[in-house]
């Protein structure tokens, strides 16, 4: 190399440099943690959500950002998985349909008719199964922060209907996102009709279906019972749901973040299992107030029903609920019953 030209190199370095250092430094992108829930906006999961989002939020810094869709914006429940697994939402609030696409097993906190006869004996086969569950979900690439159940469902109808032979007269709705459910509409001999959420109000308006299980609540809110003034008292299954987060945005929220999400999550459960019963109850009394007749199950009509859904538990068990969790869910509930008997 010639001297010339070894000194205008040497003589371009400082100059890049300086120039260098006159350049805009690039900034970091700030933390994001985007949610998606079926929820409507101004519900109490939704607020519980913002409540656990926001204590990430303090601890991520001034320019983090904290985004849930509800209402199901972003697509049903396995829409959501499916954005969770490509990146596009950093966690869900799901009910178990979500959450079954993750791990089958949880399909045992809720796809098990008439297992539970009250939030007790549902507490105690949640205790053991959530354990379970949290460390296959983990396993799956997703982490728990916190579960919630939103009630009991129970049927709606246009007429009333308190036999299982009553309603296999009638045309009974089946939500689209949830094949399993319309499996087991069918093994119990019902007529089911599969529709998203958005239709069945102007289902039950032209007779396309005649009855609905649903919660007390979503049926207060959209006054499902101006259509169908008849319910069933009947706790045919809880809802239930988690908040899950991904692996990828757990990790990347750090020792800091991820201990208030635990600290907000334990706040969200307390807060849920509070409100539960509540809801339920508050929402039948409403609807009463403007109308609805509830129809209390005799003890023949219970019976009957008991021996429906215990003459289908077989193809339940291995087929829409995984064997094992199958078996603990009811070990536990015969434990729990046990236990009480003896007092």
């Amino acid at each position: 190399m010639t001297n010339p030209l070894r000194r205008k190199l040497l003589l371009s370095v400082p100059g890049v440099l300086a120039l260098s250092s006159l350049l805009p430094v690039a900034r970091a992108a700030a933390p994001r943690l985007r949610f998606a829930t079926l929820a409507p906006r101004g519900s109490l999961y939704h607020r519980v959500m913002l409540e656990v989002g926001e204590s990430w939020r303090q601890t991520a810094g001034p320019d983090a950002v904290f985004t849930v869709f509800t209402d199901g914006v972003q697509g049903d429940e396995p829409d959501m998985v499916r954005r969770m697994r490509i990146g596009q939402l950093s966690g869900a609030m799901m009910s178990v349909v979500g959450l079954a696409e993750i791990e089958p097993g949880a399909a045992a906190l809720q796809y098990m008719p008439l297992m539970f006869d009250s939030w007790e004996e549902f507490d105690a086969a949640g205790e053991s199964l959530r354990p379970i569950l949290e460390r296959r979900i983990n396993e799956r690439g997703f982490v728990v922060l916190y579960w919630g159940e939103a009630g009991w469902v129970r049927f709606f109808s246009k007429v009333p209907a308190v036999s299982p032979a009553d309603f296999r007269r009638l045309k009974l709705f089946s939500w689209a996102g949830s094949p399993n459910q319309v499996e087991l509409m069918k093994s119990l001999g019902y007529q089911p009709v599969v529709l998203d959420n958005t239709n069945v109000l102007p289902g039950l308006q032209t007779g396309l279906i005649e009855a609905v299980p649903t919660l007390p609540s979503w049926a207060l809110a959209t006054q499902l019972d101006s259509l169908a003034p008849h319910m069933l008292d009947m706790r045919w299954v809880p809802i239930v749901g988690a908040a899950v987060v991904t692996r990828q945005a757990w990790d990347a929220a750090g020792p800091e973040g991820q201990a208030a999400l635990k600290r907000a999550s334990q706040q969200a459960t307390a807060e849920l299992r509070a409100q539960r019963a509540r809801s339920d109850d508050g929402a039948i009394e409403q609807m009463r107030q403007r109308g609805l007749k509830v129809h209390s199950l005799t003890p023949a009509a219970q019976s009957e029903w008991h021996q429906l859904v215990t003459g289908v538990y077989p193809r339940i068990r291995g087929g829409m609920v995984p064997a094992d969790m199958f078996d603990a869910a009811q070990q536990a509930v015969a434990d729990y019953r046990a236990g009480h008997s003896a007092r």
